[in-house]
């Protein structure tokens, strides 16, 4: 099967080309991959500290199989020594800008942006503001799983960032902001966000303490239904 290599920084200059079309056999992972190119351009062989990999512009492990027609974007580490982070939970001050920024590309011709504000009215109740608390690592890579899924409902969608806030956040701050890109404003974007912040609410480990200027309490959404939702634990209720 043919796969299509394209190679960037210290790795393209190195091997005096941007691109690569290799055959290679049926199976083959990403790791094998770069042994050949390695194999093919000698000149690649521990240029970078490090090799990353990206299969049709989404970051890969080493391991994933390719198939017939993959982009493979071979790389150093970006500048600054750091991934771009789509899926994060943090304590700083979220910026729409720069939740966009994290899934534009040349390629993308349009990027949609939701963001969740913190209410200060609801119905005859005055928010003061929220505390969120998070189980952090498992709440990434629930993030990351909701990224996945909107790439399988949707396959034309490019690029997926969630980032959601969590510690004090006074009202009209935003908490968690969406942001989904596609070459073309027609391919779901409108959808896919919506999708998002419904299953944030759903499977991901946060939690919500409104505090009201008559008291506090903890808001817990609506029970996930289904085979594939998570499953609470039954109570047990003490009959003594």
């Amino acid at each position: 099967m043919k796969v299509h290599v394209r190679l960037f920084a210290a790795l393209r200059e190195a091997a005096g080309t941007d691109r690569l079309t290799l055959d290679v056999p049926e199976g083959t992972t990403v790791r094998q991959l770069v042994e050949r190119v390695h194999e093919q351009l000698p000149q690649t062989r521990g240029i970078a500290g490090a090799i990353y990999a990206a299969v049709n512009h989404s970051y890969v492990n080493p391991d994933s199989p390719l198939q017939e027609g993959d982009e493979v974007a071979l790389f150093p580490p970006v500048s600054g020594g750091e991934e771009v982070k789509r899926f994060e939970v943090t304590e700083a001050p979220l910026s729409l800008d720069d939740v966009a920024a994290r899934v534009n590309h040349p390629t993308c011709g349009a990027i949609v942006v939701f963001s969740g504000i913190v209410r200060g009215i609801t119905g005859e109740m005055e928010t003061d503001h929220l505390e969120y608390e998070a189980y952090k690592t498992m709440a990434e890579n629930t993030l990351a799983q909701i990224g996945q899924e909107i790439r399988e409902r949707w396959p034309k969608v490019e690029d997926v960032a969630i980032v959601h806030r969590v510690g004090k956040m006074a009202v009209g701050e935003p908490s968690v902001v969406v942001a989904v890109s596609s070459p073309h404003r027609d391919d779901g974007l409108f959808e896919a966000c919506r999708y998002a912040i419904d299953r944030v609410k759903e499977i991901v480990p946060i939690w919500k303490k409104e505090v009201l200027t008559t008291g506090a309490h903890w808001v817990e959404g609506p029970r996930a239904q289904g085979e594939d939702r998570p499953q609470p634990i039954p109570i047990v209720e003490n009959r003594e």
